[in-house]
């Protein structure tokens, strides 16, 4: 039992009227850490969740998680999982410790241990101070922080959080992503979505991206760097007329473009070699490149090289 995966789906397919939002979603999530579901608005992140979270039932497919089957075992699932959204779910005239005490009560623990189990997660998430202040004086970050512990309050083996530091300054993001991480090193499984690239970079050890309703890619942020491009040429051109001259010279190896600031991007060893074997290819006469820069590949250079093609095949049927 403790070898079956925190969370497998198989072929989760879900339309709403005529649109398709999935279509055909695999995924195979390890018990432990934190795993990452990145993809463009639109590109299926939330409805995937709210199938694994029992809150959606999917037109096809299957799906365990916490080894319980999300349909027929919904409540076995529910009772082993917590779904922290983007938006804090807290009353905000209770203290902190009120509104700890109260889930705990409606997760059924007695009087007693309801107030142990709240002030343990007050202590865990750095709020003990904070304890007996009512939530609307709570800034952000510490609204978060006491959210999570909500979610902690009936020791849940897998935790959905969805976009968890929306809106947050860069101090309490940190904060956050402090508590993640040692939710994660004490055997928990983490299941984020997120818009931030540097979050998903520095919290998750595996990532999916999902773009039109499928799974487009998956491995290690290191796996999908490389599948990119271990390296890249950032080449910044002289005008309007040398990017599109260079860009259709490059063509499929192009892994950034950005035709404002006239970058393009390819991968590259790094090697000095290299570089100016492509330069020589693009540029003989030395007047297409006005300057180039040798960077290693970033999670933004895999989500735009490997998502968007579902928003432009409908950009080409307009």
């Amino acid at each position: 039992m403790t070898h079956e995966p925190a969370v497998e789906a198989c072929g989760l397919e879900k339309s709403y009227g005529g649109v398709r939002v999935l279509g055909g979603v695999d995924l195979t999530v390890r018990r432990g850490g934190v795993f990452a579901l990145l993809g463009p608005n639109g590109a299926g992140k939330t409805t995937t969740v709210r199938i694994l979270a029992t809150l959606l039932k999917a037109d096809a497919g299957r799906a365990r998680v916490a080894g319980h089957d999300v349909v027929s075992q919904r409540s076995l699932v529910r009772r082993a999982i917590s779904l922290t959204g983007q938006y804090a779910a807290l009353d905000e005239e209770q203290t902190g410790e009120e509104n700890l005490r109260m889930m705990a009560r409606l997760s059924g623990l007695p009087r007693a241990r309801a107030g142990r189990r709240a002030g343990e997660l007050l202590e865990r998430l750095g709020l003990t101070d904070a304890a007996r202040r009512r939530v609307a004086t709570y800034s952000g970050g510490m609204r978060r922080r006491l959210d999570l512990a909500a979610s902690l309050v009936g020791e849940p083996s897998v935790i959905f959080l969805d976009e968890p530091t929306t809106g947050l300054d860069p101090r309490s993001r940190l904060a956050v992503w402090d508590v993640v991480t040692e939710l994660a090193g004490a055997g928990v499984t983490v299941f984020l979505t997120t818009q931030y690239l540097e979050e998903a970079d520095r919290l998750a050890g595996h990532i999916a991206l999902i773009d039109g309703g499928r799974i487009v890619a998956e491995g290690t942020a290191a796996d999908l760097k490389r599948r990119v491009a271990g390296e890249r040429l950032d080449l910044t051109l002289a005008g309007p007329e040398a990017y599109e001259r260079v860009a259709g010279l490059l063509a499929d190896r192009i892994v950034r473009r950005d035709p404002e600031t006239l970058v393009l991007g390819v991968p590259t060893s790094g090697g000095a070699g290299d570089v100016r074997d492509l330069l020589d290819a693009v540029d003989p006469g030395r007047r297409l490149v006005e300057r180039f820069a040798v960077r290693t590949a970033t999670l933004d250079d895999v989500f735009l090289t490997l998502t968007g093609n579902s928003a432009r095949k409908e950009d080409q049927r307009v």
